[in-house]
Order: structure tokens, then C-alpha cells, then sequence
């Protein structure tokens, strides 16, 4: 089964992303080669950008705060564990304490550093960080997995509290909805939401088939539409009835 994520609003979207880009640079910071840290390096440039919207932290603290007293509101309540609410209750107030205590314009102390703005903007050259453009980049990398691993980390580890407190968000986002079982007849689905205040939709289809939905939405109106491949990647439309579970997720 394949699950396709699909935002109602730019916040979401935004939230989405950086989830994608923290996990890919987590991901190639393990791993011991240069070519995989040049891509943890460039993958941390991209959050700066994109976390760079002014009211992102606020955003995130908002919501914590708010899903915080709504599940205040199950204290001492006998279908629910006090363990379990107790510790979905700490780690929400742990993630909001992290981020009231980030200051300043997020990313600020990476722009500040102009050696890697110098990479930064030479990475945005096609071929631009060969060793004759940047040398001491070129060194760097000649440094000891262990020296370059501690650097990025220690460059991105200020950038933590956004990973934190965007990952309870959409893990609650997530949870929020119960999938439900469609068939887009002849490889189209539309349903007419009538002002819906759903933020996401999460379509599941199988692997098998294939079939790889196109999807467009508004507050009033949702469409589905299931391309497969051809032999050259170019998406065609589906011509028969496909299954699929789809999920409305709202905060």
C-alpha cells in the first residue's frame, strides 16, 4: 500500500515539507561518505529557507498550546490512561518550551556564517561547488566522517525544536481522521465537501496496478483523478474502477 498526503492549506504544506527535509537529512547525517553529508548540508540549507516564514514558530506553539488543553480536558477521565496522557501531555509542553526558547529569525546564525553562504550559493550553480570553486569546502570534506557528522549536526541541532514540534502536530493531524473505503468509477473520483474544514486528505491505494492519484481540492470540492504510467513514465488516465481508503484529517 502506498499513502498519498495531500494538504488543504499553505501551513500544512509548509509542515509537510519540512518533515520530508529533517527526515532526509537525518538520514544522510548517519551515513559515513561526503557525497552523503554535501547532501545533508544542502538538504539543511533548504529548511532554513523554507522555515524561514516569521509565523511559523508561532503557529506551532499555538497548536501545542491548543491540543495541550484539549487533552487537559481528559484528565480523570476512566477510558483514558493517565500514563499515556501524561506523557503525550509532557512531551507537547517539553516541544513548546523548546521553541519559545529559540531566538531571533530562525536560520539567523547559519546566515550569519559566510562560509557556508559561500556554499550555499555556489550550490545553486549547476557544477558549482567543484573543488576549484570552493577549496576550503573541497578540505573540509577531506576531514574525518566523525569532524564533518559533529559539524552539521551541531549546524542543525538550533533547527531541532521546529523537528519536534511539528512531528507531535502532524502525528496528531495524522491520527485525527478514520479512513474510509471509495471507488473511483472508471479511474475518477468527486466528492463536494460543502465547506469542509478539513487541513489534509491521505489516499491509500495498492501497490499493485499501478495507480497514482492526481488530486485537487477546495473547501467545497474534492477530485480524484488515477493516472498509471505508460512505457515511458508519462502518466495516462486509469480506464477502470479503482479501490481506495481515504482519510479527512483536521486538527
Amino acid at each position: 500500500m502506498i499513502t498519498y498526503e495531500y494538504p488543504f492549506n499553505e501551513r500544512i504544506r509548509t509542515l509537510l515539507r519540512l518533515e520530508d527535509l529533517f527526515d532526509k537529512t537525518g538520514h544522510f547525517l548517519q551515513e559515513d561518505g561526503v557525497l552523503e553529508h554535501h547532501v545533508a548540508l544542502l538538504t539543511l540549507f533548504e529548511i532554513m529557507e523554507v522555515a524561514s516564514r516569521a509565523d511559523l514558530k508561532m503557529d506551532l506553539i499555538q497548536e501545542l498550546e491548543r491540543q495541550r488543553q484539549a487533552l487537559l480536558a481528559y484528565r480523570n477521565n476512566p477510558d483514558i490512561s493517565e500514563e499515556a496522557l501524561s506523557g503525550a501531555l509532557y512531551e507537547i509542553e517539553q516541544a513548546s518550551a523548546a521553541l519559545l526558547a529559540m531566538t531571533g529569525k530562525i536560520g539567523q546564525y547559519l546566515r550569519e556564517n559566510d562560509w557556508l553562504m559561500s556554499i550555499k550559493s555556489r550550490a545553486a550553480i549547476p557544477g558549482g561547488v567543484c573543488e576549484f570553486d570552493l577549496p576550503s569546502y573541497h578540505y573540509w570534506r577531506h576531514h574525518p566522517t566523525e569532524t564533518r557528522r559533529d559539524a552539521i549536526s551541531g549546524w542543525l541541532r538550533p533547527l531541532l525544536p521546529l523537528r519536534d514540534g511539528l512531528a507531535i502536530v502532524l502525528r496528531l493531524l495524522r491520527a485525527s481522521g478514520r479512513p474510509k473505503a471509495y471507488v473511483a468509477k472508471h479511474g475518477s473520483y468527486q466528492l463536494m465537501l460543502g465547506g469542509s474544514s478539513a487541513q489534509m486528505v491521505r489516499v491509500t491505494v495498492k501497490t499493485e496496478g499501478p495507480a497514482i492519484p492526481e488530486i485537487s481540492a477546495n473547501k467545497y470540492a474534492f477530485n480524484i483523478r488515477f493516472t498509471c504510467p505508460d512505457g515511458d513514465l508519462r502518466p495516462r488516465t486509469v480506464d477502470k474502477d479503482v479501490s481506495f481508503d481515504m482519510t479527512f484529517c483536521n486538527l
